[in-house]
């Protein structure tokens, strides 16, 4: 037997497929704002979205849960097919509510609602017809728990979710995000307006995370990117320019356009 790493080893396989995008196009009404992306999304994996301001990382993302349908006048061409079903979410044959409770989203700033702690995670829950407070319970400390939030706020559930810190109402966020048991979960530059710390923590909470949930994630950070992901995709104009495994994309690009982005040199 060759071991890992040695000449002739064989590479570990990659993890079965969560999502898969396929020639994926997209227009906000005449502007074409992403070019024929195909790009894998693995399970139990971070994917990583990165690339400068303006290349179509979140427009992607938001693709993955239907958010575009809020909008008139978008459109997409191309499939983004979600496995074991084997579905395409893009499909007008699927409900787009259906969608985003299999797909929650975390934005870039803490958006609690104008409810108390509980009420917050809760609400997701009441909104599919939950309503026996003792499932309410288990549910909302569970996904208090998820969120590594529980022991900052079990003695004030009560309390409005604006109340606590900005850390903490991002982890509440997730919370509500992770209470209706999705299984992918997206985050939108989730600490783009956090301190050191409480980036710190939402970086842990979301390596954790994997154990359970597919994640992708958009990050201006490469930093971050490196630290969090499994796996990255380098976009740049709308179109994916590469992905790979993250230490590879970043220790090894093969393309010289991604290893000028990664290092500075360009973005």
């Amino acid at each position: 037997m060759v071991a890992h790493g040695q000449p002739g080893a064989v590479p570990p396989a990659a993890p079965p497929l969560k999502a898969s995008v396929r020639d994926l196009s997209f227009y906000y009404e005449r502007q074409r704002a992403l070019v024929d992306v195909a790009l894998p999304v693995h399970e139990h994996r971070v994917t990583a979205l990165i690339g400068p301001s303006g290349c179509g990382k979140t427009t992607l993302l938001r693709c993955f849960n239907r958010m575009h349908d809020l909008y008139p006048g978008n459109r997409c061409t191309g499939e983004l097919r979600l496995y074991p079903d084997d579905i395409d979410l893009l499909s007008r044959e699927v409900d787009p509510i259906a969608v985003r409770m299999r797909i929650a989203m975390v934005f870039q700033k803490p958006n609690p609602f104008p409810r108390s702690v509980y009420e917050n995670v809760a609400y997701g829950l009441r909104v599919r017809g939950q309503r026996s407070r003792v499932v309410l319970d288990e549910r909302v400390e569970q996904a208090l728990r998820s969120a590594a939030l529980w022991d900052e706020v079990k003695d004030r559930l009560d309390a409005p979710g604006a109340s606590l810190s900005g850390g903490q109402q991002q982890r509440l966020c997730i919370a509500r995000a992770l209470a209706t048991e999705p299984e992918m979960v997206l985050f939108d530059e989730p600490t783009a307006a956090l301190d050191p710390i409480a980036t710190s923590n939402i970086e842990q909470l979301i390596s954790e995370l994997r154990r359970s949930v597919t994640i992708v994630i958009v990050t201006h950070n490469m930093q971050q990117a490196a630290r969090v992901s499994d796996y990255t995709a380098y976009m740049y104009l709308g179109r994916v320019i590469e992905f790979g495994v993250t230490d590879e994309i970043f220790i090894r690009p093969r393309m010289k356009q991604t290893e000028d982005y990664i290092t500075g040199r360009f973005g």
